[in-house]
């Protein structure tokens, strides 16, 4: 039953995440900035939750809970690696959403390409640090 559930659920988020890629990608009108982070954060996701679930799915099938140290440490770095580049892809939406609040008339000068992807490569490298 728990294998059930599980499975589901990841299914479900890597499905799910896996269309806002789509949807982003293929519709030229979603080509801006908050739709970018958008699909960057839904990456980050599939990241996230396939560093847990699938070995945790693997240990329900195989009644097993023995993890080498190696394996729990490459595991938990991973996890902390993909949940801290959600918290600073969703800081970097925030800080869209807050200049498109505030400083409409000045929004494409302010966020342009090249600072989203200097957004999201940040967002990585302190992901790493």
């Amino acid at each position: 039953m728990l294998f059930g559930q599980f499975l589901s659920m990841y299914l479900v988020t890597v499905l799910g995440n896996l269309l806002i890629i789509r949807a982003v990608i293929s519709d030229f009108h979603l080509h801006r900035p908050m739709y970018y982070f958008l699909s960057n954060l839904s990456l980050a996701d599939i990241c996230l939750i396939s560093s847990l679930l699938p070995k945790l799915i693997v240990d329900i099938l195989a009644h097993s809970r023995v993890i080498s140290y190696v394996g729990c440490l490459t595991q938990m770095s991973f996890y902390i690696l993909f949940a801290c580049m959600d918290d600073m892809l969703l800081t970097g939406m925030a800080c869209d959403c807050f200049v498109s609040i505030c400083h409409p008339l000045h929004y494409e000068t302010i966020i342009n390409p090249h600072l989203c992807v200097l957004l999201v490569l940040l967002s990585v490298f302190l992901g790493l640090l």
